[in-house]
């Protein structure tokens, strides 16, 4: 396969990590909204009319309902963003952006990284294997931003620090 068809191959790769993710993240509105609808029914119902000044159910509960649409309109919004990303292919020598599909290979093998702009957090599988989205708000994705192919980076999980190599950039 030459350069130039294996560039399309990651960028049709990263389209399809980033539909998975927006797929995922659908999932979590209906669960989000179907919470709030039962948060809701909850608080409203009849059985939960406060019985003296310190039975707070209903209030509790329609705090829950709030939280939860709040939830689900903070998830609308980065499928809204997602919707519209369109992850760009890398070279070897560009340095990691917004749209990277990276993988840093430590001494535990090699793990797999997808920049976006939002919905850090998220696993993802292809091909059998997981890939981390990472929002460059995240620790690991401010680190990543910047490095080029072949650069080690030193990462710390708690007290311990880590050597990693920047293995693959597309």
């Amino acid at each position: 396969m030459d350069d130039e068809n294996f560039q399309t191959f990651i960028v049709l790769n990263k389209l399809e990590l980033l539909q998975q993710l927006i797929g995922n993240l659908a999932a979590k509105i209906e669960g989000f909204e179907r919470s709030a609808r039962a948060a809701h029914a909850e608080a409203t119902h009849e059985q939960n009319k406060a019985e003296n000044k310190y039975d707070t159910r209903a209030l509790e509960a329609s705090y829950l309902a709030e939280g939860q649409t709040r939830q689900a309109a903070e998830v609308m919004q980065a499928i809204e963003l997602l919707n519209t990303f369109s992850p760009r292919a890398f070279g070897p020598k560009d340095a990691v952006a917004l749209g990277a599909l990276v993988s840093l290979e430590g001494a535990d093998g090699c793990d797999w990284y997808f920049l976006t702009p939002c919905a850090g957090g998220t696993e993802l599988v292809q091909e059998n294997t997981v890939v981390l989205v990472l929002s460059p708000h995240s620790p690991l994705g401010q680190q990543l931003i910047g490095c080029r192919l072949g650069e080690k980076l030193r990462l710390g999980f708690g007290k311990q620090r880590s050597d990693y190599l920047l293995k693959s950039l597309a």
